[in-house]
């Protein structure tokens, strides 16, 4: 299981690298490589509950979105689509081990920071005002539910799921505002780190 470990990071590492100043080609190989070792990592875990399988679904679906991001500027919508439909697996799975309580000061920071996004790229999103809005709220309630866990429980466990779902969320905002309104050069390799390592602590959670 540790060589799992070993070859997932190593991966990680390189798609990030290659993010930031690698040869395209090293980009495209090393995201769905990578994506396919979190895959085969999480198919590993000792025990596979329902949460484990909507994990898996997860992953694949955000597989979809990734090839879809290979295709022309047409598809957004599917891209937008597809890692929705990530997001709510994994929410679903998170709701389905949640022990309800309210941490306030949670879901409060999280409206502000998608008030803000959603504020400073309405403007740019056109037709896509409606999915992309309705992708960060998505992105938004799986990060409440998983810091949920964590505060209710306050275990490991929960701290892998805000961790990582909080990384997805990093990822989420850089990407659309690189993408829609404030492009910088580093903002493929702050994706792909958050978007790695969010899905690793996310994976990781099925072991601890």
């Amino acid at each position: 299981m540790l060589w799992s470990f070993i070859a997932v990071v190593l991966s990680g590492w390189l798609f990030v690298d290659a993010a930031y100043r690698g040869p395209v080609w090293q980009r495209w190989l090393f995201r769905p490589v990578t994506l396919l070792l979190l895959l085969a990592l999480a198919c590993q875990a000792p025990v596979i509950t329902a949460t484990g399988y909507l994990i898996i679904l997860g992953l694949l679906a955000t597989m979809v979105a990734d090839t879809l991001l290979l295709l022309p500027r047409e598809r957004m919508m599917y891209v937008i689509g597809a890692y929705f439909l990530s997001h709510l697996l994994y929410t679903v799975g998170f709701a389905s081990q949640m022990t309800f309580t309210v941490f306030w000061p949670l879901p409060a920071a999280l409206l502000i920071v998608g008030a803000v996004l959603i504020a400073v790229i309405w403007s740019r999103l056109e037709e896509l005002r409606w999915p992309v809005c309705t992708y960060i709220a998505m992105t938004l309630l799986m990060v409440w539910v998983a810091g949920e866990q964590y505060f209710a429980r306050s275990n490991d466990h929960g701290f892998s799921l805000l961790a990582g779902t909080a990384l997805l969320l990093l990822a989420t905002v850089v990407w659309l505002v690189s993408h829609y309104r404030y492009p910088f050069g580093a903002a493929r390799a702050v994706i792909a780190a958050g978007y790695f390592a969010g899905h690793f602590l996310i994976v990781r959670s099925l072991y601890v």
